[in-house]
């Protein structure tokens, strides 16, 4: 069973730090849950970038891409006035990270380490 953690707002910074320092460079894939529209796929396997918390525009700010020829551009992801940050780990190795919007619509952030390369045989 997979325990979830709830952030609270005085330590959203920090642990977007460490979420960044952690994670830079795995599979990324942001994920966007509205009770109305339903599940949508922002992104889906592009290098994990950054993640921060500016508390003077109340904005959750995501950057993934933006680090090779094949992903050029940085593509930033935006939660204006959140509301709640949780963040769950279903395998060693895997973070999940739920950020819900005044709105209540959802990102879901999930970060995977990259495929291991075959090595010569």
């Amino acid at each position: 069973m997979t325990e979830t953690t709830t952030i609270e707002r005085d330590g959203w910074g920090g642990f977007f730090d460490l979420l960044t320092a952690d994670h830079k460079g795995e599979n990324a894939a942001i994920e966007l849950v509205d009770p109305d529209v339903g599940n949508q796929y922002e992104t889906e396997r592009l290098p994990f970038a950054y993640a921060s918390y500016d508390p003077k525009d109340d904005v959750i700010v995501i950057g993934v891409g933006g680090d090779s020829a094949r992903f050029p551009v940085l593509l930033r992801h935006l939660i204006n006035h959140p509301t709640e940050v949780d963040f769950t780990v279903p395998r060693p190795t895997e973070t999940d990270v739920r950020i819900v919007d005044r709105d209540g619509t959802a990102t879901m952030l999930r970060l995977r380490p990259k495929p291991a390369l075959p090595g010569p045989e």
